[in-house]
């Protein structure tokens, strides 16, 4: 399916990592604060109205989700909200900033199969806030697995278009591995290349899209399975007993 890749570019948060967990549950915290200015659905649908407002100027990440978290806190509560209030939700966000950023099961390995085959170049690129997304990177222990580490404020048809350039690729070459069909997928394909979906088990209201198959398209459960679906896989010498 894949004979024509010659570059695979890799998703990173709810891909090689959990992220998305970490929003909902200082979510819950946050919405637990102000429980007294209403649900957590109601609350987290005021929070999310001023994610979108506040995302051509401030992006994604942990730190745009906190000020949206200290905003939406200021409106809802004005002046009920104190010091000591404001002093936990800053401290939900930054076990946010501090993720860990632990490979998924599977994925090191996946990675590390892939790479041993020289066949590819391997690109992680993710979007988000840079000095945020170097941090995961490096908890992670992964970024030595890549040619390549691409730090992008927004994945769109264009993004993909310049690593094509920069790679020295047509779309044609580039295989892209992610969890979001919106940001993932989608763009790759109508760009002619090809995609590996793996969702992940919460998906950002944000991220979410009509989604269709495609004949570039492949859906997986777990990144332990792409290996075995690309062409060229490293095969393991067998040890005689």
């Amino acid at each position: 399916m894949f004979e024509n890749v010659k570059v695979i570019a890799f998703d990173a948060d709810d891909t090689l990592w959990e992220n998305e967990p970490l929003f909902r549950e200082g979510e819950r915290k946050w919405a637990e604060e102000l429980h007294e200015f209403g649900t957590l659905e109601s609350l987290s649908a005021e929070l999310y109205a001023t994610e979108a407002a506040n995302m051509a100027e401030l992006g994604y990440g942990a730190k745009p989700y906190l000020i949206s978290l200290l905003e939406t806190s200021v409106r809802l509560a004005g002046d009920r909200l104190t010091g000591s209030m404001v002093g936990r939700i800053l401290e939900t966000g930054r076990d946010i900033i501090r993720n860990p950023a632990a490979p998924l099961p599977g994925v090191r390995e996946a990675l590390e199969e892939i790479r041993a085959t020289g066949r590819y170049r391997m690109v992680l690129l993710t979007k988000g806030d840079l000095l945020d997304q170097e941090h995961k990177i490096g908890r992670s222990g992964l970024g030595g697995l890549f040619d390549r580490i691409v730090i992008t404020s927004n994945k769109s048809l264009e993004t993909y278009s310049q690593l094509c350039r920069e790679e020295s690729i047509l779309p044609e070459a580039l295989l892209m591995v992610g969890n979001s069909f919106k940001s993932d997928i989608a763009p790759v394909l109508e760009l002619g290349g090809w995609g590996v979906h793996i969702p992940f088990r919460i998906l950002w209201e944000h991220e979410k899209t009509e989604e269709y198959e495609h004949p570039k398209l492949l859906r997986l459960e777990r990144m332990a399975e792409l290996p075995d679906r690309l062409p060229g896989r490293f095969i393991r010498p067998t040890v005689p007993e």
